[in-house]
């Protein structure tokens, strides 16, 4: 993983992790505006529309630049493409944070996830410093439980019935990893 401090950017082999623009906003909507996605995602709306693109994409500049939430887009390299959206929270107090991410359905299964995280949790070591990384999936999306083992997180608990979504409650799965 490369980490670029002025642009603001991480590369990886296919990957690139940049900030996400207001251009982005159309893009952003189509991959979001889905059942799937939203199923099984935390606070993601549904249905989703540009308002709700550009009202998360216009936090995302104030929230790097005080340090308070880390939000790129996970494009292709090549092309640009975005697949989806990776973020990372930042508790100084404590020395750790979060990891969440979404990837667009037709881009699912290519490893994306798994890229983006390692990316991502190389960045909140080596460059923020961090302790330890944490990350929870909901029970019903396994897939995300695969992304979390394969970059060396460990499953530490299970919240049952923590969630309320649509009419049923859902158990979320937390995994973490310390810096060795």
């Amino acid at each position: 993983m490369q980490y670029d401090d002025i642009q603001q950017t991480l590369t990886t082999e296919r990957l690139c992790l940049r900030l996400f623009d207001e251009s982005d906003a159309a893009t952003v909507t189509e991959l979001c505006n889905n059942y799937n996605i939203y199923k099984s995602t935390l606070t993601l709306p549904y249905p989703y529309s540009v308002d709700c693109a550009l009202s998360w994409i216009q936090q995302h500049r104030h929230n790097f630049d005080t340090d308070k939430h880390y939000e790129f887009a996970i494009c292709d390299r090549a092309t640009g493409e975005i697949y989806g959206a990776i973020a990372l929270s930042n508790d100084q107090w404590y020395d750790h944070g979060e990891i969440a991410y979404w990837v667009g359905e037709p881009f699912w299964g290519k490893g994306y996830a798994t890229e983006a995280s390692e990316a991502l949790l190389d960045f909140a070591f080596h460059v923020k410093k961090y302790h330890k990384v944490y990350a929870r999936h909901f029970a019903s999306n396994p897939a995300s439980g695969q992304v979390l083992r394969k970059i060396g997180m460990i499953q530490e608990g299970i919240l049952r019935d923590h969630v309320r979504k649509e009419s049923h409650y859902e158990d979320l799965i937390y995994y973490g990893i310390v810096k060795r």
